[in-house]
């Protein structure tokens, strides 16, 4: 990419053509590769915290912000209805993979499927901190399909008719909890252009995904959002408010001592004069040849 290398978003450029179309397939990743009705069967949208969790780290994250500061060009407002558009579809297939999801939970061993969900946000985890392992790390879609078949338990399977309103409410608003971090992300985009480490922030964001990775699995001691507390201080630290006057006074520069010599009346001549004094010097000097021959230089000269 233009701004930042990001791992996932340089293997979707290669595959996707235009900003727009690159942000709505980054968002809509984890509905596509199994990420998010995997978070849905595991149980990991059931409180307010989770949601918000899912939603700045799944369908947020730090590829939707390296798109939309690297990427998108046009005014603010074209991108915020760019970004309006992509919501639009996301959060309604969100509710209806939240449908399926409890068909699908009914035909696997929760136990067993909820390692695997764990194990996926690790995985998208790494490919996000590092392309190079992420090469040799399994895609998410993958390690879903390894989950469903180890964990498939046919004998409870029932079909329902009457899904959870809650459960679709809360993965309508996961998803939207994501699109609205984009929108404010697009909304500030000229501040947050210059400003904003995003090599820095998708770092951090890939440790807050394995806070929530080892949440998910079980593995922290405490229920409260650890992943959300390093994701506000990725932020914190990814924020640079004076960046953006540094690089503009970096791009104006200062003169060279050439160009100060010029501006005040001297000419080009006058400005090369040492070196060539100096060259001169070098070629007047003589008695460091071998012996006897006084024009002559060392080998190694």
């Amino acid at each position: 990419m233009s701004v930042s290398r990001h791992p996932v978003a340089l293997r979707l450029e290669q595959h996707v053509g235009g900003a727009t179309r690159l942000l709505a397939t980054v968002m809509a990743l984890p509905l596509v590769d199994g990420i998010f009705p995997a978070l849905i069967i595991a149980g990991a949208l059931s409180s307010p915290a989770s949601i918000l969790e899912t939603g700045l780290l799944i369908f947020g994250g730090s590829a939707t912000v390296a798109v939309i500061l690297a990427e998108m060009e046009g005014t603010r407002r074209e991108q915020i209805t760019s970004v309006l558009l992509i919501g639009a579809f996301i959060i309604p297939i969100a509710g209806i993979e939240a449908v399926f999801a409890e068909t699908l939970q009914t035909l696997l061993a929760f136990e067993v499927f909820h390692r695997f969900a764990g194990l996926v946000i690790l995985a998208v985890a790494a490919k996000t901190a590092s392309s190079k392992v992420g090469e040799y790390l399994p895609s998410p879609s993958i390690i879903v399909g390894l989950g469903l078949v180890a964990s498939f338990d046919p004998s409870g399977a029932r079909l329902i008719v009457d899904p959870n309103v809650t459960t679709i409410l809360h993965a309508a608003a996961a998803a939207g909890t994501g699109v609205g971090f984009a929108l404010l992300v697009a909304l500030f985009a000229p501040r947050l252009r210059g400003a904003v480490d995003i090599d820095r922030f998708r770092f951090g964001s890939s440790v807050a995904l394995g806070m929530l990775a080892i949440d998910v699995l079980g593995l922290l001691p405490t229920d409260r959002p650890i992943a959300l507390g390093v994701l506000a201080v990725t932020a914190l630290f990814a924020f640079d408010p004076n960046a953006g006057d540094a690089d503009a006074e970096t791009a104006v520069g200062e003169p060279d001592a050439s160009s100060a010599a010029l501006a005040d009346g001297g000419d080009s001549d006058s400005v090369s004069e040492p070196a060539n004094a100096a060259d001169a010097d070098a070629d007047s000097d003589a008695g460091y040849g071998y012996p006897g021959e006084d024009e002559s230089r060392a080998p190694w000269l």
